[in-house]
């Protein structure tokens, strides 16, 4: 069995009015993060993490913002092609392991709602998927809560 790990990390800016979109889950929030697809900086830092561990480039070759077919997606239809890009490769999803970080809102009541997601789009159990947040203790861009930030580990397999 060949095991890999791949780190994924995205970031996007916050705007006031648009919606917040984090593992598939809409926040309540006055502001959302803003970017040309649905901007769920959560889904992206995964994708960036399995296409890591398989030597596929980044989200950015796979998906660019300069194509219009990507603009408004549902960032879980680009983690689907992520996993199918793996299973090419003959790699399956071992685990996620994430991380947001953020000042507000409080993730912890919507941590279940992403995990049931993710999982329904990458063929995990939920109790392979570990969504954890943080703040930044009210320093730079995301103190200001000028942006999101989120960081990702996944484990591949190949039997």
């Amino acid at each position: 069995m060949k095991i890999k790990v791949g780190f994924g990390f995205d970031v996007h800016q916050l705007k006031e009015g648009h919606p917040f979109i984090v593992g598939g889950v809409e926040l309540d929030h006055h502001a959302g993060a803003f970017g040309h697809s649905d901007a769920d900086v959560l889904v992206h830092a995964i994708c960036d993490a399995l296409l890591g561990a398989a030597n596929l480039e980044d989200i950015g070759y796979h998906f660019p913002n300069t194509d219009e077919q990507w603009k408004g997606i549902n960032s879980l239809v680009l983690l689907q092609h992520c996993i199918k890009l793996i299973a090419d490769k003959g790699y399956t999803l071992g685990n996620i392991d994430a991380m947001l970080c953020l000042e507000a809102p409080k993730i912890k009541p919507y941590i279940g709602q992403m995990k049931e997601k993710i999982a329904a789009a990458s063929g995990l159990d939920v109790d392979d998927i570990s969504i954890k947040a943080t703040t930044n203790e009210t320093m730079g861009f995301i103190g200001r809560e000028e942006g999101v930030v989120a960081y990702a580990v996944c484990l591949i397999e190949k039997a």
